[in-house]
């Protein structure tokens, strides 16, 4: 490691907040990525007349435990809990519900508050709030995480095309940048939402369409500056192609600055896409979301851990992505000092 990158790290590792916000994030990423063995209707393990059973993994019939049904086995049906429990045992996950598993035995109406059985309570069709919000989560991560490797790719190579080969290329794609800019990209993807049916990938796609332009200035701005270094016209007069010099010798300190603008990418795809479900034009219905449950939290006031649910965590994910963008940011400035 070279000792440019050897000061920017102990600069990032000087910054506390920093640092445990990238452990945090990274925690609950995994955590997220874990959510279909801590989440779900089917058990994790399953012990019955001798011989072993993997539910999670892998679908089995009523008529393995027992029963009359050849269809999957309800293990929430108390008369196959009953059966199982006199032959062997089961391994539930923490949450014994997926996020579309409707409670059918619940004790009060839904959305039913806080208990042992629903830690966070329920929402309005007899859902676990938990293992929505958790599989939810899981959702607005990976997108975030995939808004921001497109747009760091796209306003990469963007804004290096611009920025090395300037004159006309540049004139042209900045007006077209600026007309592009002037489209409001949340009205179009609900004008777009209302035509098709939206699904993750297209929504992805078309976030793809704006989230781009804010990496494409600064990459621009350091090809600007670097396509006149003496070593970068030196490889010039030499026949190096064009691709490499760019690759190779400019591109290297113009990551730096897309880099810094990446967690914030992050934070506005997770605030995108709750805004989308929350006004009904993201994700298919039912789909677990954060969105949907603040919008459930707006319609039933009566419920507040359906809202509290949905901003507690939607709250400190986004402060979590901001503390970190800060991080990362000073910790490549340039200008700062160690």
């Amino acid at each position: 490691m070279s000792s440019v990158w050897q000061r920017r790290l102990a600069r990032f590792r000087a910054n506390r907040r920093a640092v445990w916000s990238a452990r945090l994030v990274l925690l609950v990423l995994a955590v997220c990525l874990m959510a279909d063995g801590l989440a779900s209707d089917r058990p994790l393990l399953v012990r019955y007349q001798g011989q072993w059973y993997v539910p999670v993994v892998r679908a089995y019939p009523e008529t393995v435990f027992g029963g009359f049904l050849p269809t999957e086995a309800d293990f929430h049906d108390p008369w196959l809990a009953e059966r199982i429990a006199a032959h062997g045992w089961i391994l539930w996950p923490p949450i014994p519900f997926g996020p579309r598993t409707i409670d059918f035995g619940l004790e009060a109406a839904a959305p039913a508050p806080p208990s042992l059985r629903h830690v966070l309570g329920t929402d309005d069709v007899g859902r676990d709030v938990a293992a929505r919000a958790l599989h939810g989560l899981r959702i607005s991560l990976l997108f975030a995480l995939a808004v921001a490797g497109g747009s760091a790719l796209i306003g990469v190579l963007v804004g290096a095309i611009q920025g090395y080969y300037g004159g006309l290329t540049d004139l042209l794609g900045q007006r077209v940048l600026e007309i592009w800019a002037g489209i409001p990209g949340l009205f179009v993807l609900i004008l777009l939402a209302s035509i098709v049916d939206p699904g993750f990938w297209w929504l992805l796609g078309v976030t793809l369409l704006f989230s781009w332009m804010g990496l494409v200035d600064p990459v621009r701005a350091e090809f600007l500056r670097g396509r006149n270094l003496e070593y970068v016209r030196a490889a010039q007069a030499l026949g190096v192609p064009h691709g490499r010099i760019m690759l190779r010798h400019i591109l290297p300190n113009a990551m730096v600055a897309a880099i810094t603008f990446l967690p914030f990418v992050a934070a506005g795809a997770i605030t995108t896409l709750t805004s989308l479900d929350f006004l009904g034009f993201g994700l298919p219905p039912g789909s677990p979301s954060l969105g949907e449950l603040l919008a459930q939290g707006k319609n039933n006031l009566q419920a507040p851990w359906l809202g509290l649910t949905a901003f507690g965590t939607l709250a400190v994910v986004l402060i979590l992505f901001v503390f970190l963008g800060e991080g990362v940011r000073d910790a490549f400035d340039p200008h700062a000092r160690d």
